[in-house]
Order: structure tokens, then C-alpha cells, then sequence
């Protein structure tokens, strides 16, 4: 019952995401826009390029997992849906859960799809590609986990979305620095798996504490 439960608003959330497709195309219109405008930046020197992509797709994918972090609880917070929720047999740590789950798929796993497209468009290196897509598919799911805390803390508040940013953007600063840093590696010819076991360890320590953590700031608004 449990588990049905989870699935259920882990597939209902993931619908209304793709239903609601504006805020989809707006998060990876940002990803794209802004990993094309940095060559502008810093001009269109392959090798300038190809040293720094890594850091540009990462911090790139940081600040569109940002922007996307409204929608994790405001439209049920608004409606009552929220309330309903946490009124509902399934605990609130698991809804927590669902609802990241269903964030994670709808924007970080498009995210991490994407990279190898703007990673040939900022010359990177076709060798470090598969490690910046792994760097990637590891670290993305801590991003949607942090952020749902933040997401959570700023339920109600006036410019919510400028509060979640000063909230979590420090937080994400480890996972930018070990997923580059494994992409780096991979560049130099050193080896990446202490910097994908540092980002694997973030997001294990994320998945049980941040929905206890989410689900805490998600009673205190509602009260």
C-alpha cells in the first residue's frame, strides 16, 4: 500500500511536469542558452574551450536545477494539495521522496541527456564525454535533494525563488567541485574514481537525511 502509494504521486508529479511543458523547455532553455553564450564570453579558442567545459556544463546544470525548484511544493502549497498529502497514510519523508524522484527525472536526467550535445559545442575532449554524463547521473540526484530542503524552508515567503537560490547555491559548490574535478581527471590522464566516490557518498548521505529534513520544514509551513 505503502509503495503504491509512492508510485502513485511519484507518476502523478512526473505527468503534470510533462503536461505543464513551458517550465520543462524553460529550465533546458537555460541549461542550452547558457553553456552557448559562455564561447561569446571567452572567446572560441578550442583549447581556452576545452579546458574549462567541464565547469561550464556543471555550472550550468547547477543553475538550471534552480531554477526549477519552485515547482517542487509551491503549486500544492498553493492549492491545499500539500496539506492533503501530509494528511495521507504514505509518510511524509516517502512523499518527500516521490517528489524529488519526479523532480530528479524531469530535470536532471534531461540535463545530464543534453551534455554531450553542448559538451562537443564547447570542444570537451570526446573521451571525457561518458565521464561528464556519469559525473553527471551521479551527482545531479543530490542537487534535487538539497534543493527540495531549501524548496521547503521558503514555502510561503515572498520571493521565494530568490531565497531558495541564497539558500542552496553554497550547497551545491561540492558537488560542482567533484563533478568537474572527474572530468578534469579524465582529461589529464589521472584517475576520476576518488572524485565519483566523493560524489556518490553525497548523494547516498543525501537520500535518507534530506527528505527527514524536507519533510520536517514541510510540517513547519503547513502549521
Amino acid at each position: 500500500m505503502v509503495m503504491a502509494a509512492f508510485f502513485g504521486l511519484l507518476r502523478r508529479d512526473v505527468r503534470l511536469s510533462l503536461r505543464q511543458g513551458g517550465e520543462l523547455g524553460l529550465v533546458l532553455g537555460f541549461f542550452v542558452l547558457t553553456v552557448l553564450l559562455f564561447p561569446f564570453g571567452v572567446g572560441p579558442e578550442p583549447q581556452v574551450l576545452g579546458r574549462i567545459a567541464a565547469g561550464i556544463i556543471w555550472a550550468a546544470a547547477l543553475l538550471a536545477a534552480v531554477l526549477s525548484l519552485d515547482r517542487l511544493f509551491a503549486a500544492d502549497y498553493a492549492d491545499g494539495g500539500l496539506d492533503l498529502i501530509a494528511l495521507s497514510p504514505l509518510p511524509l519523508e516517502l512523499a518527500v521522496l516521490a517528489k524529488v524522484a519526479a523532480h530528479w527525472l524531469t530535470t536532471g536526467l534531461p540535463l545530464m541527456l543534453l551534455s554531450p550535445l553542448l559538451a562537443v559545442f564547447v570542444d570537451l575532449d570526446p573521451a571525457a564525454i561518458p565521464m561528464l554524463m556519469l559525473s553527471l547521473l551521479i551527482g545531479t540526484p543530490t542537487l534535487s535533494l538539497l534543493g527540495a530542503i531549501a524548496a521547503a524552508l521558503t514555502l510561503g515567503a515572498r520571493r521565494a525563488g530568490v531565497l531558495v537560490a541564497l539558500l542552496v547555491l553554497p550547497l551545491y559548490l561540492p558537488p560542482l567541485i567533484f563533478g568537474t574535478a572527474a572530468v578534469e581527471a579524465v582529461l589529464t590522464g589521472q584517475s576520476a574514481r576518488g572524485d565519483l566516490l566523493l560524489l556518490g557518498a553525497m548523494t547516498l548521505a543525501a537520500l535518507p537525511l534530506a527528505p527527514w529534513a524536507t519533510a520536517a520544514a514541510v510540517r513547519q509551513s503547513l502549521e
